[in-house]
């Protein structure tokens, strides 16, 4: 992810509402548990019943640890708080659940404390800045990825996929899928033995030619996403579509049809099921 440059007002203003956000979090899951439960206990259990709710819905401590960091912090996430509340708001439904980030950045304590007891893993390309972070933040799951593409080959990558039949929708996989080049093929395995629910693209960087580009990115978001087994869509999160590169890429494998909500340089796409999808002979 991008190093982003704020002023201290700006800055300010963005940790307090960060700090918000996380807290409001955590009182709707209290919330939410407390009213589904009130109705499945007597009046009689009610006092065991608040006991238990507080047991095992009190803050985390990774979000205590978010709450402090942005509340005391002058380095705040690239991302504006509009854009952030549309991943939150499908994380307020979804959560606890399995959120995928590529990238790892000043947003990354942010994103685990807004999935609490959920399962958070980053993906990042700078092996020094990971250990920048985790040192900072050693609870953080975050792993190293290699890409084998880099930002000057877009254009060419966009024009000859389709010659590549394993990275057609019907025989594209990822793992060990060493002939189709947008595939992620050296991803940890817990990558590609979960299912995930919501995926977010702010990452590998693509702002120079020899960049890797978030092309591979995208292209393995989809394949995930249409492999899903599990119930429901796939929401996917793509910063950054101001960018050509980005947004090409989206409109060729994430899909127009699948838009839901653009706000800012957000686009959030949920991504049905290749069992459920209505594609043609391609991706859109």
């Amino acid at each position: 992810m991008k190093r982003p440059q704020f002023t201290p007002e700006k800055s300010c203003l963005l940790a307090v509402a960060l700090s918000g956000l996380i807290i409001g979090a955590f009182l709707l899951s209290h919330l939410i548990w407390s009213v589904d439960n009130i109705s499945s206990f007597g009046l009689c259990s009610l006092a065991s019943a608040k006991a238990r709710a507080a047991a095992d819905y009190e803050a985390t401590p990774i979000q205590l640890q978010s709450i402090l960091h942005y509340a005391t912090s002058k380095i705040v996430p690239q991302q504006s708080l509009a854009e952030i509340s549309v991943t939150f708001d499908v994380l307020k439904t979804r959560s606890p659940c399995n959120l995928l980030v590529f990238g790892l950045g000043f947003d990354s304590l942010m994103w685990t404390s807004l999935n609490p007891h959920g399962n958070t893993l980053f993906l990042e390309e700078d092996p020094q800045w990971v250990q920048t972070i985790v040192k900072k933040v050693p609870t953080l799951n975050a792993h190293t990825v290699q890409y084998r593409t880099q930002l000057q080959e877009a254009d060419s990558l966009l024009k000859t996929y389709r010659s590549e039949p394993f990275c057609s929708p019907s025989k594209a996989y990822l793992r060990g899928n060493y002939k189709c080049k947008l595939a992620l093929t050296g991803l940890p395995d817990e990558v590609y033995d979960k299912e995930w629910d919501l995926i977010m693209i702010d990452a590998p960087k693509g702002y120079f030619p020899e960049a890797p580009g978030r092309m591979a990115a995208i292209f393995s978001a989809v394949v995930m996403a249409r492999g899903r087994k599990g119930s429901g869509v796939t929401h996917v999160f793509l910063h950054d579509v101001d960018r050509r590169v980005e947004k090409m890429f989206a409109e060729e494998f994430l899909c127009r049809k699948y838009l839901v909500k653009a706000v800012g340089r957000l686009w959030h796409f949920e991504i049905p099921a290749a069992n459920v999808s209505q594609s043609g002979g391609w991706f859109c």
